[in-house]
């Protein structure tokens, strides 16, 4: 892993790291690689663009203040554990559960968790399920998705989750902004609150344009949602 490009990335977006964290990325990247032999986690293999594209990009909720101290945060539809995992290895205080529908990525997780010496929970389930079981709806402060789904589909993905006064925290590309208006009415109808498109530039990557979505959870959302696996995607809320 480039150690430096990580570190001026993320001296550019205003975050800390300290030796334990970069050598926390240094070796989640190698436990990466290593299962990845074996398992489609990522196409992603250059190891510039790696730090770029999934550990400076995961970082952005950081380095807007979005997260407090030892806040609550879901990773939904995780898969190789982006943005999760470079978020707890940067905040380790986070009380993080990734959440996967495909068990041999939460097994990679929990493998690679165990190998850098985090805490966090794993959740093997489809959003749709997960969002309606007691122990994990509106208990969160932050639900995050990322290279998940459409932005209207995300809302109902993610806000399940939310408790009131937390937030949804969606990663988007530049044609987030065709997408905003029907996942604003998706929110709405979920109990939030979507705000304008946020930049989130990474540093040194111009050209990427990305923008995160957070919707503030201002009252619960209605016990009919999150409707049942793979509706959500086929008939999108707010169309």
């Amino acid at each position: 892993m480039n150690r430096e490009r990580l570190l001026r990335g993320l001296d550019a977006l205003g975050i800390a790291a300290d030796e334990t964290a970069v050598e926390r990325f240094e070796a989640f990247h190698a436990i990466l690689d290593e299962y990845n032999r074996k398992m489609d986690l990522t196409a992603v293999l250059e190891e510039d663009e790696r730090v770029d594209r999934h550990d400076l990009d995961s970082a952005a909720p950081l380095a807007m203040g979005l997260l407090g101290q030892g806040a609550k945060v879901i990773d939904v539809g995780t898969g190789a554990g982006f943005p999760g995992m470079p978020l707890l290895i940067l905040r380790p205080d986070l009380r993080m559960t990734f959440l996967d529908a495909l068990q041999k990525r939460i097994a990679f997780l929990q493998d690679a968790l165990a190998r850098l010496g985090l805490s966090a929970e794993t959740l093997h389930a489809r959003a749709e399920d997960a969002g309606r079981m007691r122990e994990h709806r509106e208990t969160y402060d932050a639900a995050l998705s990322r290279a998940v789904a459409g932005s209207a589909v995300l809302q109902e993905l993610t806000l399940p989750f939310v408790r009131t006064g937390g937030i949804a925290v969606a990663w988007k590309g530049p044609g987030a902004a065709e997408e905003w208006q029907q996942a604003k009415r998706a929110a709405f109808l979920l109990g939030g609150a979507l705000r304008e498109p946020v930049p989130a530039p990474v540093p040194g990557r111009p050209e990427w344009g990305h923008v995160l979505l957070i919707t503030d959870k201002i009252k619960n959302t209605p016990g009919i949602y999150p409707r049942r696996a793979g509706l959500p995607a086929k008939k999108p809320l707010g169309a």
